[in-house]
């Protein structure tokens, strides 16, 4: 007890790195990227300064930068040119993510981990993440599940490192798993958005990847924010099926859940920093009302705290260039 017991002792100068619990490195990031078959030149999205989304001739480029920048991981968002209710430009062989990955891959081999989302929601004209009834406007899961495993495959076979299913389909891991084994892929891994939460945290991200639904939401699909112990079935199921690594997204309001997760399962876990946590920092720093750069850290080391191996976040190349 105080004296004896005081400690504030260990938080001078270099004793309290000595102390420090928790460590953010640039192995912990993943840079996201977004490839658009539409446009000529990079284009700055509005709602998210400082990040942009790229046409198939800069991807390589862009590729180079965050391999340089000691970056271990990208992961691929697709715009392409067409779109139709099936999502039918998400799983060609030339389609925009599958070029996407062939170029990063060749201009930076295995100096990053390609990562490429599997969802359909940047392909259909409706936005949904699946195949739509639209006389019940439901979205359908069975056959949507078939759709996944032709993109995971169509990924493998392009040179992704590993896959991402975001599109909360029951069965989407396994389906992604069997297909992928099935043509010689069962190496590549899966990291399943396990936990994936309705959140309104997704607006920025609607306007980088023009996926914005034509009616309704996605409730239906994404779980609800209240619940905390529904996550942990998602995940049960996911793991049971063949999950790789598991992800809980959004991030900073629900780092309860990244906890529970990762206490539970010790396995491999991710957390998605998304849009709209890295929109409204940005749109404080601006204001002047937040030191970017601090503010940047103490949200990220808080996420590594919580439990997350891999953080997920727009912010990965400003981090980059500060612990360099």
């Amino acid at each position: 007890m105080f004296p004896d017991i005081r400690l504030r002792r260990l938080r001078k100068g270099k004793i309290r790195n000595l102390v420090r619990e928790t460590t953010l490195s640039l192995d912990d990031l993943v840079q996201p990227i977004f490839v658009n078959e539409t446009i000529d030149s990079a284009v700055e999205i509005s709602s998210m300064p400082g990040i942009y989304s790229f046409p198939l001739s800069e991807i390589a480029k862009e590729a180079r930068e965050i391999a340089d920048l000691g970056i271990p991981a990208v992961i691929l968002f697709g715009v392409p040119a067409f779109k139709d209710a099936e999502g039918s430009s998400s799983y060609g062989e030339t389609d925009v993510l599958q070029e996407a990955v062939r170029r990063i891959k060749a201009e930076v081999g295995d100096e990053l981990v390609v990562i490429t989302d599997i969802c359909m929601c940047e392909y259909t004209s409706h936005g949904h993440c699946g195949i739509v009834d639209f006389e019940t406007k439901e979205i359908l899961n069975d056959p949507t599940l078939e759709v996944l495993g032709k993109i995971a495959v169509s990924h493998a076979k392009a040179g992704a490192d590993m896959v991402a299913p975001s599109g909360m389909m029951d069965g989407m891991v396994e389906a992604i798993r069997q297909e992928l084994d099935l043509n010689g892929f069962e190496n590549i891994p899966i990291m399943s958005y396990a936990a994936k939460y309705h959140s309104s945290f997704y607006g920025p991200f609607r306007e980088a990847a023009e996926s914005g639904y034509s009616f309704g939401d996605r409730s239906t699909y994404q779980m609800d924010p209240a619940n905390s112990d529904e996550a942990l079935r998602e995940v049960t199921l996911d793991v049971a099926e063949g999950a790789d690594i598991i992800m809980v997204k959004p991030a900073l309001p629900y780092l309860d859940i990244i906890y529970r997760v990762k206490t539970e399962y010790q396995m491999p876990t991710a957390a998605y920093n998304v849009s709209g946590e890295y929109s409204m920092l940005k749109a404080a720093a601006a204001k002047g009302w937040l030191d970017e750069e601090k503010t940047v850290y103490e949200s990220l080391i808080s996420i590594k705290r919580a439990g997350a191996d891999i953080i997920i976040t727009y912010f990965a190349k400003d981090v980059a260039r500060t612990l360099k």
